[in-house]
């Protein structure tokens, strides 16, 4: 599982279709209006931002950091890969029959 935060919800939607496009996420779900308090050019900053949660492999990761890179407009962006420890098999199989080979 994948965690990006955007500045907004055209960008998470813009980034996710392009993701799900290219065949780099099966799933995201977008969590709109999170809000975010961080360290910044010396600063603590805050402000509301989108969190997308998407459902990947761990070998496409590479692939879909430069994506996201690529694609979105902070300067450093927040890409955070865990493991998902345990699931239903059959969302497992649905997501290796959407995603990339």
């Amino acid at each position: 599982m994948v965690y990006v935060s955007t500045s907004d919800r055209v960008e998470a939607e813009r980034i996710a279709r392009v993701l799900l496009d290219e065949r780099l996420v099966a799933c995201v779900n977008i969590v709109d209006s999170v809000f975010s308090l961080f360290h910044w050019e010396g600063k603590v900053e805050s402000g509301k931002e989108c969190l997308l949660v998407m459902k990947s492999r761990s070998d496409l990761f590479v692939v879909l950091e430069e994506r996201v890179r690529a694609l979105h407009s902070y300067d450093v962006p927040e890409i955070i890969a865990v493991p998902i420890v345990l699931g239903s098999m059959a969302y497992f199989d649905w997501m290796r029959s959407v995603l990339k080979r």
